[in-house]
């Protein structure tokens, strides 16, 4: 028999790296893998896949026999090692500066229609 138990940790440490580094909740690994969606890139979303389907097979006892404790090892690692580059800072700061560059050009695009028709009516 399989022993459970390491397959139960890595999920959970799988699982709070994904809340403290991306700010995901959820009840189940799987959930939060759900929820995290494109913030993963496909290989480390195809890992978590994974890693997910072998979560609800240990679940089980009889289907825990056919778990392959090396491929989740690997897509575990594949997992882990991404979400433990992943800044939380930089990343808030990254969309705040997006978010910045998106009004300026807008205000940019609405300055150069209001230009554009006081010039066409003749006021400039």
């Amino acid at each position: 028999m399989i022993d459970p138990k390491p397959f139960q940790d890595k999920t959970a440490e799988l699982s709070q790296l994904l809340q403290e580094r991306l700010g995901i909740r959820g009840k189940t690994l799987s959930v939060k893998l759900r929820r995290a969606g494109r913030l993963l890139p496909r290989f480390a979303r195809r890992a978590g896949g994974e890693v997910a389907q072998a979560e609800a097979m240990m679940a089980h006892p009889r289907l825990a026999a056919l778990v392959d404790a090396d491929r989740f090892t690997r897509a575990a690692t594949i997992l882990g090692d991404h979400l433990k580059d992943i800044d939380p800072k930089e990343r808030r700061k990254t969309r705040a500066l997006h978010l910045v560059a998106s009004i300026v050009f807008n205000l940019a695009l609405l300055g150069a229609a209001v230009y554009a028709v006081l010039w066409t009516v003749g006021r400039i």
